[in-house]
């Protein structure tokens, strides 16, 4: 027979079960309802919003908004820019951290409190002198002109991460490559950055994931050529002067997210790891 102890623990083991079965259900309730309102007529989407099995499946939406919203263009030029945003960002941030968390040199607190604030100062201050260093390199409306762009803004998040991670790791490991002849750059590149991968790809999650959803400044950087545009901007395609293509918009909206889930699934791994390590830190 179950003790009184064991029902009890029981009985709460199965309340917090239930309570996050409720959890997930809600949360994934939106996903489904985008993807279900996707499949449907236009007259459907608007009689029948709640229901989440369409009468009839309208694969053509997903079609059209591939082909007449002009996605297949918007979805290569987030792929190149994300990526590109991504690469150029999480390698300076990997390299500014790796100095300001192993190596010490005067003034060094005063750069980390300087990079610290710099997290906190407003990214419309900084917009207009960005746009006139891009104007003035000849990189508007270009794909490299948004690159970086959004890779200059935004590395002093990525910098801290990196300067407190690579400030925590055990002096040993720096000791023991110098015993074995490595250089400063050798014990970064074989030791040190190996041991970052959770770290590295949870930046690269988080960068890539804000790049990809990024509205402002591909729009006003590819303002005189909307064939460079994102997924984000290109989604008001399908808004008309008098009308809008709701389901053609939310089947480009599920198409736009798609890439989002394809790299968590591919980098949770890393991700579970660096959040792991920051709750035991």
């Amino acid at each position: 027979m179950l003790s009184l102890p064991k029902i009890k623990r029981q009985g709460k083991g199965l309340l917090l079960h239930l309570i996050l079965i409720v959890g997930l259900v809600i949360w994934l309730y939106p996903l489904v309802w985008m993807f279900s309102a996707s499949l449907k007529t236009s007259s459907e989407y608007f009689t029948e919003t709640l229901k989440l099995i369409p009468a009839v499946p309208q694969w053509e939406n997903y079609t059209r908004a591939w082909n007449t919203g002009n996605f297949s263009e918007y979805f290569t030029n987030s792929v190149l820019i994300s990526s590109g945003t991504t690469l150029i960002t999480i390698t300076f941030s990997c390299l500014t951290g790796y100095i300001l968390g192993r190596f010490e040199f005067p003034g060094r607190k005063i750069v980390l409190l300087l990079v610290a604030a710099a997290v906190f100062f407003p990214t419309g201050y900084t917009m207009i002198p960005v746009y006139k260093l891009i104007d003035w390199m000849g990189l508007t409306n270009t794909l490299l002109g948004v690159i970086l762009a959004q890779a200059g803004g935004t590395p002093t998040l990525f910098i801290l991460l990196f300067a407190v991670h690579f400030s925590n790791l055990p002096k040993e490991l720096e000791d023991a490559g110098e015993i074995d002849g490595a250089s400063f750059v050798q014990n970064f590149v074989h030791i040190f950055m190996p041991l970052s991968m959770p770290v590295i790809a949870s930046g690269a999650i988080l960068r890539f994931l804000w790049s990809w959803n990024d509205f402002l400044i591909p729009l006003i950087y590819t303002l005189r050529k909307p064939e460079l545009r994102t997924v984000a901007v290109g989604l008001f395609s399908f808004v008309g002067e008098h009308t809008t293509d709701f389901t053609g918009m939310i089947a480009a909206a599920s198409i736009a997210l798609l890439p989002l889930i394809v790299i968590f699934i591919f980098f949770q791994r890393y991700f579970i790891e660096a959040s792991a390590g920051a709750v035991k830190g």
